[in-house]
């Protein structure tokens, strides 16, 4: 009797050391946050290279004319059957020097950095109102915005930031949400802040944790990162023991038939 609880209990450590249960839900204790004002927006703020679209709009169409950068065209292929070229037409932006600064027309060197949208169109329009530009109107928006996200997730790859409030949900979403071999409770998220590259880890099973988090809202150039489970891990390797190896299957099977043999002849 002994020895056949010896075997059932040699066969359920070799499952599981095999076997291994994840968190895959997500928002867990989401009635703690139930009623909870939602993190004020982390505005996103220029950043050398960062590059913008400012276009200026006044009474004067020679002067708007004069303050913004013209469309340019660029061939982009071969002729037409009607023997034209193919063209496309796009705007100019202002690239952000290492110092954080742009040249814009009849200003000069404008500091942007550290500023958000509104406050670089705050800046320039009290620059030109100095000018010829007294009623001028101006509309900023980021040209190159991106963040990146890898592992388990359906869709790795780099995404446009086009708005102020990306969240962290929505990044994983646009990423076609985690794989069921991806770590849900200790995501990493790689920023960089005044030139210091930081490590944040999220776990987005716990609703508290991830409202609170200081990545809630991604940032451009963030790198977002879903560690493997153990399953997945060992699958990566040539010989990994884990519930898909056949090798595993067989390996169990020569261990359930020597015990079974052994109890029986016992």
């Amino acid at each position: 009797m002994k020895l056949k609880n010896l075997a059932i209990a040699l066969i359920g450590a070799v499952l599981a050391t095999s076997c291994s249960t994840q968190k895959i839900t997500y928002f867990n204790d989401s009635d703690l946050i139930n009623g909870v004002a939602v993190p004020a927006v982390q505005t996103i703020k220029v950043r050398p290279g960062d590059k913008l679209l400012i276009v200026v709009n006044t009474p004067n169409a020679e002067v708007t004319n004069s303050l913004n950068i013209p469309y340019v065209t660029q061939r982009i292929g071969q002729t037409t059957g009607a023997g034209n070229s193919l063209y496309s037409q796009g705007m100019l932006g202002y690239t952000v020097d290492e110092k954080g600064d742009i040249q814009f027309p009849s200003l000069g060197l404008v500091h942007v950095a550290g500023l958000t949208r509104n406050e670089v169109a705050e800046t320039i329009r009290v620059r030109l109102s100095e000018k010829e530009a007294k009623k001028a109107v101006v509309n900023v928006e980021f040209m190159n915005l991106t963040y990146s996200i890898l592992g388990e997730v359906k869709v790795q790859g780099r995404y446009s930031i086009d708005r102020d409030a990306v969240t962290l949900l929505d990044a994983i979403s646009m990423a076609g949400d985690l794989n069921i071999t991806g770590i849900r409770d200790d995501i990493i998220v790689m920023r960089q802040e005044n030139g210091i590259q930081k490590v944040y880890h999220v776990d987005i099973t716990n609703a508290p944790e991830l409202l609170n988090s200081p990545v809630y809202y991604v940032q451009q150039n963030d790198v977002i990162y879903v560690r493997p489970n153990k399953m997945r891990e060992r699958q990566s390797t040539l010989n990994g023991n884990n519930l898909l190896s056949t090798s595993f299957w067989i390996s169990l099977a020569s261990l359930a038939t020597s015990v079974l043999v052994l109890v029986k002849n016992w």
